[in-house]
C-alpha cells in the first residue's frame, strides 16, 4: 500500500504445478488483513457464506469467491482470543 490505511492484496504464486478445482482458474488465493476476524467472519456467515476455515485461532479463517478463488481473511495485530463459537466450528470443505 502506498498510504496508511490503504487496501492491501497479497497474491501468490504457486512454485509447484498444481491443478486448481473448478471453478477456479488461475491462483492459489488473496489474502486480506482485517480489522475483527471474528465480526466479518459473522457478518459473512449471516449473508450466507460458507467459513470454510473458521477463525479457531483467533488469526485466520478461508472463505471462496463466488468464483471459486480462496480468499483467506487475517486478523490485524495480534490475534484475538479464542472464542465460541469459532473454537468448537470444524472445517468445511476446501480452500
Amino acid at each position: 500500500a502506498s498510504s496508511p490505511g490503504a487496501p492491501e492484496i497479497e497474491i501468490t504464486y504457486n512454485w509447484d504445478p498444481e491443478v486448481f478445482a473448478e471453478p477456479s482458474r488461475s491462483m492459489g488465493h488473496l489474502a486480506y488483513a482485517v480489522d475483527d476476524i471474528y465480526g466479518l467472519c459473522a457478518s459473512l456467515q449471516d449473508k450466507g457464506v460458507t467459513i470454510l476455515r473458521p477463525p479457531r485461532d483467533g488469526r485466520m479463517a478461508f472463505i471462496k469467491s463466488p468464483d471459486g478463488i480462496s480468499v483467506e481473511l487475517l486478523q490485524k495485530g495480534t490475534p484475538l482470543e479464542p472464542q465460541e463459537p469459532w473454537v468448537s466450528m470444524s472445517n468445511t470443505g476446501t480452500w
